[in-house]
């Protein structure tokens, strides 16, 4: 008898067999895969914006250090009232281990189980993985510096006593004790630069107020203190000055201390006004009576070549705390209850009667045009108040000057408004956005002029106001901007001419000029650029639920931009001869879009998310 296979039972053989072999392929792309990454970062993976997929650690090590400099190279600035200090993070005990964080990087798709570690790889490749910088903060090293600002802050207490009995005053002077408190200002240290940018620390500081003593030797003395109102005046006072001040005896009985004091003899007591709070009281008024000795300001007129006054030069004054201090304390002892204040004067360095050809002043030597079409008025507020700071001022020869010298404080009350500005990894509002419109006009005129730059800083990513032309966008702008943000970042040059120069700015409805005045030394300039390169596409946008926002209100904050780098590259000759050669090399972030929802937005944070409208809802 013949038997017949059943064809089912053919098609299934073929079926188990394919299945063998797609098995076979799968396994041996997962072996060929492994062995291709041997020793290396698996496909996807960054350290922060770092790309080091593919590097064998020490390679990637390497690189992240390279790359993750601010440890070295930012800067913490902490405050005590007007005492500043500014310090690098390593400084204070921040570092950054490029071994330690390309370990951890290397280790993604290589921990758990076999299918663990599959699952991780496929992860990587197909979606990336970016870490989190690690970062080391040495405790240590950070309450060593802190000691050491301690050692400048802290202050003892002295005590004090105010006893009045009738006009029998009595005082020990005081003196606030001031105490550094290292842990809790450590604290706020390591979270400040833990954050990777720069930023600023108050120092946390605790006071003791003095207790009273009472201290009756020289009540006579005390007396004639307090026997008839102390009236302090401004020296040749005039209509609209400020003061008399009149201290009646109440007032003066709460000012007086008796002071031991140091004598060949031992010791003794000295009589008079608290010093303390008549140095807290002249603080005080010592702003309504100072005025800074000011250069007068000029612009050139072209058709005559002379210059015309346009700000009269400002004799300087200020008030002499502690000599009024000492001359109220002597004269009240003496009998004497209506006093002058002692004032310091200083003579400005030009007058209003200055020559142009005295300064050397005979040309427009360059000029510089820069434009921000599209910016709100906040923004043209601000590049008009600080262009404005600028306008006729004079630079000496052989002087380097410094931007943030002439800005002075940015606030509400100096005539700013709030506009955008770049801080740390965002845009936010904040006053005085825009002025760095100026900042870049003045590097692009000291640049072209072929003066020597001292300091300059590039934006963190382009900003394409600096890029706009006359008509329209040019790309070969980008990396000749410059910021400031006082007192941390400046923008200075040098003035290496034996001729004064003068700065005139002008401000329209997009555009600034800005015009310096001087006489040629027969420079000339010639630059060239890099172009964009490295360009990097901006990371993924940012979702953030926002409280202050309403239901279904979504909120675009911030904006991606491209990162790049450039180099620009200068030659300054004088007659033929290079006298400058100098090469300015920019990086810019690539910068993610940051959105805002108010809580139980539909659709938010979005499931997919679209390059032409990131801040859209998905529908789900």
């Amino acid at each position: 008898m013949r038997t017949q296979n059943s064809p089912f039972l053919s098609l299934g053989a073929s079926l188990a067999g394919g299945a063998v072999v797609f098995a076979v392929a799968i396994l041996a792309l997962l072996i060929g895969f492994q062995a291709f990454y041997n020793g290396y970062i698996y496909p996807g993976v960054r350290v922060g914006w770092i790309d080091i997929a593919g590097m064998k650690p020490e390679e990637a090590a390497a690189l992240l250090d390279y790359q993750i400099t601010y440890p070295e190279r930012g800067k913490v600035l902490l405050r005590d009232g007007d005492q500043i200090w500014v310090a690098a993070p390593t400084e204070v005990g921040l570092s950054f281990n490029g071994q330690t964080n390309a370990q951890i990087a290397y280790e993604i798709g290589r921990q758990g189980s076999f299918l663990q570690q599959i699952n991780q790889q496929f992860q990587s490749w197909y979606s990336g993985v970016t870490l989190t910088p690690a970062l080391i903060f040495d405790e240590r090293l950070a309450e060593n510096y802190l000691r050491g600002l301690a050692a400048q802050i802290d202050r003892p207490t002295v005590e004090a006593s105010l006893q009045i009995n009738g006009t029998d005053v009595v005082v020990q002077p005081g003196q606030v004790g001031r105490t550094l408190d290292v842990y809790a200002t450590r604290d706020l240290l390591q979270a400040q630069v833990q954050m990777l940018i720069d930023g600023e620390v108050p120092l946390v500081i605790s006071e003791d107020e003095p207790t009273v003593l009472d201290v009756s030797e020289q009540a006579d003395l005390a007396r004639q203190i307090l026997s008839a109102p102390l009236v302090l005046t401004v020296p040749e006072a005039v209509e609209g000055d400020p003061g008399p001040w009149k201290f009646s005896p109440e007032d003066l009985a709460g000012m007086l201390t008796i002071e031991r004091v140091a004598t060949p003899e031992g010791a003794t007591y000295q009589v008079g006004l608290d010093t303390s709070k008549l140095r807290t009281f002249l603080t005080e008024i010592a702003p309504s009576l100072g005025k800074q000795a000011a250069d007068a300001r000029f612009i050139f007129n072209d058709e005559t070549r002379q210059l015309e006054v346009i700000q009269p030069a400002v004799i300087g004054q200020s008030l002499d705390i502690e000599a009024s201090i000492t001359a109220i304390n002597e004269n009240l002892i003496a009998g004497e209850h209506r006093l002058k204040l002692d004032m310091d004067y200083t003579l400005p360095a030009i007058t209003d009667d200055v020559q142009a050809a005295d300064l050397g002043i005979t040309e427009l030597v360059h000029s510089e045009v820069s434009y921000f079409r599209g910016s709100d008025s906040s923004r043209i507020q601000n590049i008009t108040a600080a262009a404005g700071r600028f306008h006729g001022v004079l630079i000496a020869p052989g002087e380097t000057f410094s931007m943030a010298s002439v800005l002075g404080d940015i606030s509400l009350d100096t005539g700013y408004a709030e506009a955008w500005i770049i801080y740390g990894d965002r845009t936010i509002k904040g006053v005085g956005g825009g002025v760095c419109q100026v900042s870049t006009t003045l590097f692009r005129t000291v640049f072209f002029s072929g003066f020597p730059v001292v300091e300059r800083h590039p934006h963190a990513y382009r900003v394409y106001y600096y890029e706009q032309t006359y008509t329209g966008h040019d790309a070969s702008l980008a990396g000749l901007d410059a910021t400031v943000y006082v007192p941390l970042v400046d923008f200075k040059f040098t003035n290496d001419t034996p001729y004064w120069l003068l700065m005139e700015t002008y401000v329209g409805d997009n555009w600034l000029q800005w015009k310096f005045y001087s006489t040629s030394d027969g420079r000339s300039v010639d630059w060239n650029t890099s172009g964009l390169q490295n360009q990097q596409d901006p990371p993924d946008p940012v979702f953030n639920e926002n409280p202050n926002l309403a239901k279904g209100e979504i909120k675009q904050v911030d904006w991606a931009v491209e990162g790049a780098d450039v180099s620009i590259s200068r030659t300054v000759y004088r007659n033929g001869n290079v006298i400058i050669e100098d090469v300015f090399n920019t990086h810019y972030e690539p910068w993610r879009a940051v959105c805002e929802y108010g809580p139980g937005t539909n659709g938010m944070p979005p499931a997919r998310i679209s390059s032409s409208s990131p801040c859209s809802p998905s529908t789900r």
